[in-house]
């Protein structure tokens, strides 16, 4: 199948870029061609070697956008859209399936308004999953688009159904794991050496809880030796002001490292493959409704994990793949953080166990097998 990919959200780096590149290569494992469609100012963070088709209208990133300028930036990302869709509407004869990586209702709620609606081949919308308050205008925009067969909304999740409910032209499947892509190696899952070293990676905002995290991490009583190295990419200035706080507040404690710097391809994935477990105390009900980024690189990785219980609680229910703690309780997650340390070594041939399983079941190539059961319909 020829396979084009409609990209329209910049970002500085991260999941998303990452996510692309899944859809890429897998699809192109498979057999299939791959071709970009993106808005005419697009600038990609990485070269996925894929032919790139410009699209008419700019691309609108909302990084660094606060109050009327974040209202500006949506109602113009909505015109554009528009003229988007007609755009790929009328490009439907070069390809056989067009997929959109990382949508919303919104997406649907403005096919609704578009000739692409009568699309004459397979139109993926891919959702990274719904909170309560979206799920009833998700529903709603869905079932307007019911009557074309072609238009394949899909949601990223662990459930086969959105809050109870369930729709013919809905389906729900697995997310994928990140992988170590550029540097060629399947990672080793193996046990600490004479230091254990933990990470805190990733995209840093407020919500993650980081000083509680080092707060209880100095305070812990450790029957071995631990280093706690923390990296984060910032895209508000707030929150980039609030973690140089941090840095200066902690330079020079010992055992503990910094890196404010967002990492990409293979500097990303060497830095993850340099720890032995990842933590992620974040504690925000929205990773209930949507899959963690972080928590399946960990898995991807073969990474054990610390994280809140509030963190894709259906994995763990599948998946002993590290220990969890009770969301926003910092006494749980001293407990709970001191345990997996100084036990890391007894339960390590579990975790191992467990990672391999959820590595395989959620693997890339198994997510591209269930995208492309679906675009055949």
């Amino acid at each position: 199948m020829r396979i084009a990919i409609f990209e329209n959200i910049m970002t500085p780096g991260g999941h998303e870029v990452e996510f692309d590149r899944i859809l890429v290569e897998e699809f192109r494992a498979l057999g299939h061609e791959v071709e970009f469609y993106v808005p005419q100012n697009f600038r990609f963070q990485f070269d996925y070697k894929t032919p790139v088709n410009r699209l008419r209208g700019d691309a609108v990133t909302y990084t660094n956008s606060r109050g009327l300028k974040k209202i500006f930036a949506a109602a113009k990302r909505e015109i554009n859209r528009q003229r988007w869709y007609s755009q790929l509407f009328a490009a439907q004869k070069n390809f056989d399936a067009l997929i959109i990586p990382t949508s919303t209702y919104r997406y649907l709620r403005a096919l609704n308004h578009s000739d692409l609606k009568k699309i004459s081949v397979p139109l993926i919308f891919i959702l990274h999953g719904i909170n309560p308050t979206e799920a009833p205008k998700f529903l709603a925009a869905a079932d307007k688009l019911a009557g074309n067969k072609n238009i394949k909304p899909i949601v990223l999740t662990f459930t086969d159904n959105i809050f109870g409910e369930r729709r013919d032209n809905i389906s729900t499947i697995y997310p994928p794991t990140y992988t170590a892509r550029d540097l060629k190696v399947i990672p080793r899952i193996s046990a600490a050496g004479e230091i254990l070293k933990v990470g805190f990676f990733g995209q840093y905002r407020r919500e993650k809880n980081l000083r509680g995290l080092l707060e209880v991490f100095l305070k812990g009583n450790y029957t071995r030796k631990i280093e706690l190295q923390v990296q984060g990419s910032t895209m508000h200035e707030e929150d980039a002001q609030d973690f140089e706080k941090i840095i200066a507040q902690y330079r020079g404690v010992k055992g503990l490292s910094f890196l404010h710097k967002g990492l990409i391809g293979a500097e990303w994935q060497q830095k993850i493959l340099e720890v032995d477990a990842l933590l992620m105390p974040y504690s925000a009900k929205r990773y209930l409704y949507h899959w963690g980024g972080m928590l399946f690189t960990a898995i991807g990785f073969g990474k054990p994990v610390v994280a809140s219980n509030d963190m894709n609680p259906e994995v763990f229910d599948l998946y002993r793949v590290g220990e969890t703690f009770e969301s926003g309780n910092l006494d749980d997650l001293s407990r709970v953080l001191e345990t997996f340390i100084n036990d890391f070594d007894k339960n390590f041939p579990t975790y191992e166990k467990n990672l391999r399983a959820a590595g395989e079941d959620f693997s890339p190539t198994n997510f591209a097998r269930r995208l492309e059961k679906i675009i055949r319909g």
